[in-house]
């Protein structure tokens, strides 16, 4: 463990060590079944650690205990977290009201969840630092919160502060999250997955705001993220999360250059590739659920080193500096070998699929409208049978209200011609056949609000079953059980919840759902947000086989550029209701025409 002053070896200037996680362990009470265990990090002042990790693997339990906080039914039950010198574990309650935004503080990971709908955006930031007696005085306080507005470039005037949250857009709402968290200059920060749901250019921004806050006030960062593109653009160093233990930890050119884990190589394999050479490769199987870790190393299940000795005990912290710490029995092997070892060109099979495909859904001189306002400006698209075509660009830039209205979901006037296998499609999707409903397939953004949360899986997935097919029970069970599978979920989720599950198996629940369906159209409207980078590999390896198989066409909106690479044979760039660029994948991201286009290629994190 560090000391109190370590040299900073990618600098070589001296910074205090702010924050010290020493054996940290998380269990389910009252069972007392392990959830994070033997979790040792640190953190020196202005530098960002980031944690990653598939999900469910403990980061976010890990994240929040720095903060002395565990969502019911858990609990910290050793282990020993210091900041400045003070013991957060060992504090009352009344003191950890004081240092909770203070001392630290914490950015969620849906900002719209966390501000309270309610209250006006200035009322919400004047709390903060009312609730901690900033500066003393209300002009100080009314001084601070004009200086939060400037750091996270939003705009400090009296209509703007008298907003409500849902007048923001995402990017703003995370924004105001991140000023309230550093309102009070705390001296460490914890980021929960903050740019998950955000377009390029808007994570650009608050990577950009995150990055230059935390070095101009020396914070010590926690970002949890599952991007590792992400992270290699604004981390220092990164921690590596299995199953509730870290498993790998250094600095990011140590972890990305000379990975000595397995599972670090992995995750590196399943980064989307903007360049398009190299494919997803998704790791097979699934991570173990919270408090149900095999003896010794929970990898060794889906790791191509594994010996018998890794099923057997876990192995102890080494590695090759006292930076990089590693914890496998084969780490010296897995470290010999180069890292471009994992690549795989990418299958360009489908990359040749003729034009003239038969036309699936065709979009003539569409215009809608979001009440009086026209949202989409004359729209001129097809899809082919077989072809996924990606939707990308902005938030706002109309590529959902798009998709909403292919799928029959837009609510508000809609002008012109949509298509689907000739035939014109009814507005609404309750006007049209039920044949129709199931072949087009809509995966909506948030698993938070498209999951019913007083539903099982179970009833969830058996809905669709129930309208579309006439199943006996046993069948319908098989079904959902290979739906589950598809995306490499356990069958044992079934009678859980939403609420049990991490936001990345909340995701996956919906795919399996549209996916039980077995429709010929799938619209998926940002579905890998929420994923892991081998999640979301898997997946759309998945979604490609079934483009092969079984003749499936893909809508697909995203921000992510770089997996458009992975995924689609054709790309239309949206900028505010128009499509601005339209063509074959490699054109338009080879040699893109729009500035538009060569805008959100400049923001796009790669490694």
């Amino acid at each position: 463990m560090a000391t109190a002053m370590t040299t900073d070896p990618t600098t070589g200037a001296g910074r205090e060590v702010v924050l010290t996680v020493e054996g940290l362990t998380i269990v389910l009470d009252p069972s007392g079944r392990n959830i994070d265990d033997e979790v040792s990090l640190w953190i020196r002042e202005g530098e960002v650690l980031g944690l990653v990790g598939e999900s469910a693997s403990g980061k976010t339990t890990a994240a929040t205990s720095l903060l002395a906080h565990q969502r019911r039914g858990a609990k910290i039950s050793g282990g020993r977290i210091t900041i400045d010198g003070r013991d957060v574990l060992s504090l009352a309650d009344d003191e950890l009201r004081t240092i909770r935004g203070g001392l630290i503080s914490y950015v969620p990971q849906d900002s719209s969840a966390s501000l309270n709908p309610a209250l006006r955006i200035g009322t919400q930031l004047m709390e903060i630092l009312e609730a901690h007696d900033f500066g003393g005085s209300g002009s100080e306080r009314e001084k601070r919160l004009a200086e939060m507005m400037s750091e996270v470039l939003l705009p400090s005037d009296h209509a703007f502060l008298r907003r409500y949250p849902h007048q923001l857009s995402g990017g703003q709402q995370q924004r105001v999250a991140i000023a309230m968290a550093f309102a009070n200059r705390p001296r460490v920060i914890v980021l929960d997955e903050p740019t998950t749901a955000l377009d390029v250019t808007t994570q650009a921004h608050v990577l950009d705001t995150i990055r230059d806050l935390t070095r101009q006030y020396g914070v010590a960062a926690l970002y949890v993220t599952h991007d590792l593109a992400v992270v290699a653009n604004l981390a220092d160093r990164i921690a590596v999360m299995y199953a509730g233990r870290i498993v790998e930890i250094g600095t990011k050119q140590e972890l990305f250059e000379a990975g000595q884990h397995p599972y670090t190589r992995k995750l590196l394999s399943s980064i989307p590739d903007i360049t398009g050479e190299r494919a997803l490769k998704g790791i097979p199987g699934w991570a173990p659920r919270p408090g149900q870790r095999p003896p010794g190393c929970a990898f060794t299940p889906r790791c191509d080193w594994a010996i018998e000795k890794c099923s057997e005990e876990f192995p102890p912290v080494d590695g090759p500096t006292s930076e990089h710490r590693v914890r496998c029995w084969r780490w010296k092997e897995v470290g010999a070998q180069p890292v471009e070892t994992d690549v795989v060109l990418r299958d360009r099979s489908l990359d040749a699929c003729a034009v003239a495909e038969k036309t699936v859904i065709s979009v003539r001189d569409l215009f809608a409208f979001y009440q009086h306002k026209e949202t989409l400006h004359d729209i001129d698209v097809t899809l082919c049978e077989r072809r996924c075509l990606s939707l990308v660009g902005e938030s706002g830039s109309g590529k959902t209200t798009l998709a909403r209205c292919i799928a029959g979901l837009h609510q508000h006037k809609i002008v012109g011609d949509i298509e689907f296998m000739g035939k014109p499609l009814a507005r609404d999707a309750r006007d049209r056949p039920r044949a129709t409903r199931q072949a087009i397939q809509y995966i909506f953004q948030s698993p938070y609000s498209s999951l019913n949360p007083r539903k099982t899986i179970r009833q969830i997935l058996a809905a669709p079953l129930k309208v579309f097919f006439e199943l006996s029970r046993d069948e319908m069970e098989a079904r959902m059980e290979k739906a589950l599978e598809q995306v490499a979920l356990d069958a044992t989720l079934l009678n859980r919840y939403p609420d049990q599950l991490s936001g990345g198996e909340r995701q996956r629940v919906a795919i399996a759902r549209g996916l039980a369906a077995e429709p010929t159209v799938l619209v998926c409207d940002e579905v890998t947000s929420w994923l892991d980078v081998s999640v979301q590999a898997a997946i759309i390896d998945l979604l490609a086989d079934l483009q092969r198989e079984m003749g499936l066409s893909m809508l697909f909106v995203t921000h992510n550029l770089a997996l458009v690479r992975s995924i689609s044979q054709e790309v239309a760039v949206m900028n505010e209701g128009r499509i601005v660029e339209h063509g074959g994948v490699d054109a338009v991201l080879e040699d893109p025409q729009a500035d538009y286009t060569k805008k959100l290629l400049s923001d796009t994190p790669t490694i």
